[in-house]
């Protein structure tokens, strides 16, 4: 569900206070050092790093990584506890994400495979991740993520009885994403994950390169059309292995993306 739009917001660091303004008579005061205030700080702080392109400055192990810090944080405390045997990703870029899951499989002694699809591959990111030392983990498919052909590769490539989770990030529309978590779903083992990442793009309409249509046109609601359909699905974010704070929900722009195969 989409949260209100905040639409102002003043800090005085000096008083240790926060003054928020939603619109009309819609505002609040707070304590800076409330879950409250920091929830409403980050939400400030998304928006500033989205225009500035902030995650648009990360590399992870020589290869860009277009993602925000605190998701692979996040991310990498599932992968732990999962200790998944695969991990499919759509979306590969300039390799970055693959190469992060790879080197958690290296560093967990744990002999897992990353298959990674993206509808273009570029000739000078395709040769950088073949060469990189991590790349004897990857599998890399060209094609569109929701062809039937494609989606046969990605299946082919997973062997019987394999623990498996799947990270959804290509082409982030609503009908897109929808008919990969419908493509992909089934993949899913009992007790993992399908991530729909970037739902934050519901939350930045009217901010620099968004586009109308985000309200409705985005992951987050195409994972809540999803789990309208299929009850053997749940929203629900890992819970924090190591949490002595006060803050108990992420700072992420996956809002909505973790759901979890129960049955």
């Amino acid at each position: 569900m989409k949260r209100k739009q905040l639409k102002k917001i003043e800090i005085d660091i000096e008083a240790g206070q926060i003054h928020a303004d939603w619109g009309g008579s819609d505002r609040a005061s707070l304590g800076i050092g409330t879950p409250e205030a920091f929830s409403l700080i980050s939400e400030a702080w998304l928006r500033s790093g989205w225009d500035t392109k902030y995650v648009y400055s990360f590399s992870w192990m020589g290869r860009p990584i277009i993602q925000l810090p605190e998701d692979m944080i996040r991310i990498q405390e599932a992968i732990y506890t999962l200790k998944p045997d695969v991990i499919v990703e759509t979306g590969i870029a300039h390799g970055g994400s693959l190469l992060f899951y790879a080197s958690l499989f290296e560093a967990m002694g744990h002999a897992g495979k990353v298959i990674g699809i993206d509808i273009e591959i570029r000739p000078h990111n395709r040769k950088a991740i073949e060469a990189h030392e991590l790349f004897g983990y990857l599998t890399m498919i060209e094609g569109s993520s929701v062809a039937p052909e494609i989606v046969d590769k990605v299946k082919a490539q997973i062997p019987a009885g394999k623990k498996v989770m799947v990270v959804l990030d290509s082409n982030h529309t609503k009908g897109h994403v929808l008919a990969e978590l419908k493509a992909y779903g089934d993949l899913v083992t009992q007790g993992s994950y399908i991530v729909a990442t970037d739902g934050i793009m519901g939350d930045l309409v009217g901010a620099p390169r968004s586009q109308p249509d985000w309200e409705w046109n985005n992951p987050r609601v195409a994972a809540e059309a999803f789990l309208a359909e299929r009850p053997d699905f749940i929203l629900a974010p890992p819970a924090f292995p190591f949490n002595e704070g006060l803050i108990r929900d992420q700072v992420t722009y996956w809002p909505g993306a973790w759901l979890k195969r129960v049955g």
